[in-house]
């Protein structure tokens, strides 16, 4: 039997080891041969010109991709090695040299990363033209196009996986060169010293995570906080973040599992004792791991959740600034009558003041102008019986945190008082920008300054007239000229192409997470066979076993996704409160779709663990 043989023997004898491992690889060369092919596809490279977004997002998409499924590959293959280095240290004991063990690892790691290439390749190119048809489908394009195959594509795929698999396969010689052959029998059972609890680490982690919670949720514009610290406050918060959550691990857990240990009532009953002390035993060993997956577990449903809500709220986001389907400046155009919801043509008039040395220009409206508008667009308006002292102000910038209230305007020499405020859009403001006016009808006729005219215009099914915009875009003499229907077309297309790119790098990152949480776990499994086949022999129930393996791992899994749900809780607060949106129901969405993925993997964990404690011949089922 040659070495090479002997590898594809070992592999066929570890594939349940290696199935989730190999399977995670596949799913990211996938993710990235789909990024590759659409980064050097012509017909998106076309796309990208009039999006121009798609082609940088996808580069930089495929970069970040490239470097984490690095890191996932690396660390996900130390967890296979430390499971062999028994098994290295029997073919040493065998005569086997160094020289020819590690060719043997370098072998079988090799033939794995080639299978998952040549798998994910064939995988991705079938499945390009769907996540395409997904991506035209989020920016809203209702077009056809046809993904060719792309050598560029796959030649990139090819010489970025060889060398992170190159670089795996080296690792082997690290556990035949590094370790002695007595280490290598007893790799599997060094345990670390039984942590103590520290009282004082545990109200260092706490109150690090309260001070980052509470200086991500102060105000921007208004924070003493922020003008102190000003750009080295998202650092600040990031890095009490993550030194809390190590704590929190490391420490509070610590706390409490001594104190729930202590607690004879709860301890003495079924395994809980056991289970305590397996999480205590090895909470040293897991608060790294864990505070990495919380943390980016934080990242990815800040960033996954920031990405959905603004794609949720693309409608909304349009609406506030860009109220009318089309605005323009001119004579109104001859339109069809059956799509025309409202058309308004509406006078306007210029006018500057100075106030307090700084110069404001308004645009004024009458009074029956601004009830056309405001009946247009839906408003609840009240009463506008103005006098001639009194005029109505309309500021869509108005933002409480920082804008002034005007109370008084002074107009041709003359003081009127701000009867109402309106703090919403009433033109398109890129026709119409800044702050209106509304004066009753003589105060308007009698204003001394230069009329305009323009034309609002509101369409049934105003999504489906994009033809029309670019037409009458096209007929403009004007720059004033804006479409709603085309900002809203613009803003699907960024939103759509970024949460196409943050949904699938995100689901990377949480099967990365979900394989790292596994690999650990079921390396701890063969460690506790000998356990649990003593509590088999001194009568324990399957019932109670299986109730402390779910504990033990649920708290493995539930402990870091509490904490990231609840990181990313906070940092998407703090991002509704900065962009003033309301997030709740896209980013519960988000949420759930991660913790529904998430919780599979732990099921899946579960029954893993369970198949792999052996019972006396038997599976503890």
């Amino acid at each position: 039997m040659t070495l090479f043989d002997l590898a594809l023997k070992n592999i066929r004898r570890n594939m349940k080891s290696y199935g989730l491992y190999i399977g995670s690889t596949i799913f990211s060369i996938i993710i990235f041969f789909t990024f590759a092919t659409l980064k050097h596809s012509e017909d998106i490279s076309g796309l990208a010109e009039t999006s121009n977004q798609i082609s940088s997002i996808m580069s930089a998409s495929a970069f970040v991709l490239m470097i984490f499924v690095a890191i996932f590959i690396l660390y996900s293959n130390s967890f296979f090695m430390r499971k062999r280095k028994k098994e290295v240290a029997l073919y040493s004991l065998m005569g086997v040299r160094k020289r020819t063990i590690g060719f043997l690892l370098f072998f079988e790691n090799i033939v794995i990363g080639l299978v998952s290439l040549i798998i994910g390749v064939v995988l991705g190119f079938f499945l390009s033209q769907v996540l395409l048809s997904l991506l035209l489908k989020l920016m809203g394009l209702n077009i056809s196009i046809g993904i060719a195959f792309s050598s560029s594509a796959v030649v990139e795929t090819i010489i970025v996986f060889l060398i992170i698999f190159l670089f795996t396969s080296l690792q082997g010689y690290r556990v035949i060169y590094q370790f002695k052959l007595i280490d290598l029998f007893h790799a599997s059972h060094k345990r670390e010293a039984l942590p103590k609890a520290r009282l004082i680490a545990a109200l260092f982690g706490i109150v690090s995570l309260f001070v980052a919670y509470w200086l991500a949720l102060q105000d921007l514009m208004t924070s003493s906080a922020w003008r102190m610290l000003g750009v080295a406050m998202p650092l600040v918060i990031i890095g009490l973040t993550v030194f809390g959550t190590y704590l929190l691990f490391n420490s509070v857990m610590v706390y409490v599992l001594h104190l729930l240990k202590g607690r004879k009532h709860w301890a003495w009953r079924g395994l809980n004792l056991m289970t305590a002390s397996q999480l205590l035993y090895r909470v040293r060993g897991n608060a790294k791991t864990l505070t990495i997956i919380a943390t980016l577990s934080a990242t990815t449903i800040t960033a996954g959740g920031a990405v959905f809500g603004t794609y949720y709220n693309t409608d909304k986001n349009v609406e506030q600034y860009t109220p009318f389907n089309f605005m323009w400046q001119g004579p109104q155009e001859n339109l069809d009558e059956g799509i025309v919801k409202d058309s308004i043509s509406i006078d306007t008039k210029d006018i500057r003041v100075a106030e307090n040395e700084i110069e404001r220009e308004y645009t004024v409206i009458d009074t029956t102008a601004f009830q056309r508008l405001a009946e247009a667009l839906d408003w609840d308006i009240e009463s506008l019986e103005l006098d001639e002292d009194e005029v109505l102000m309309v500021d869509p910038f108005y933002d409480e945190r920082w804008s002034e209230e005007v109370e008084e305007v002074t107009l041709n020499n003359e003081a009127h008082t701000v009867s109402q405020f309106y703090g919403d859009s009433i033109f398109n403001i890129y026709t119409i920008p800044g702050t209106v006016l509304v004066m009753n009808e003589q105060e308007y006729t009698d204003l001394q300054a230069e009329e305009s005219t323009y034309q609002a215009v509101q369409l049934t099914n105003d999504k489906e007239h994009l033809e029309l915009s670019q037409e009458l875009q096209a007929k403009s003499e004007t720059v004033d000229f804006s479409s709603a229907v085309q900002n809203y077309q613009d803003s699907l297309e960024g939103s759509g192409v970024m949460l196409f790119v943050g949904s699938f790098l995100g689901l990377v990152f949480l099967v990365a997470t979900g394989s790292v949480i596994f690999f650990k776990i079921m390396t701890e499994a063969e460690d506790d066979k000998d356990k649990y086949t003593v509590l088999y022999k001194i009568g324990v129930s399957k019932r109670e076993m299986k109730r402390t393996i779910r504990y033990q791992i649920g708290f493995i899994f539930i402990a870091p996704l509490v904490l990231g749900l609840l990181h990313g809780t906070v940092a998407l607060i703090a991002f509704s409160n900065l962009l003033q949106m309301n997030l709740w129901i896209p980013v519960t969405i988000w949420m759930a779709a991660y913790a529904f993925i998430y919780i599979i993997y732990y099921f899946i964990t579960v029954r893993s663990f369970q198949q792999t404690i052996l019972i006396s011949g038997k599976e503890v089922t």
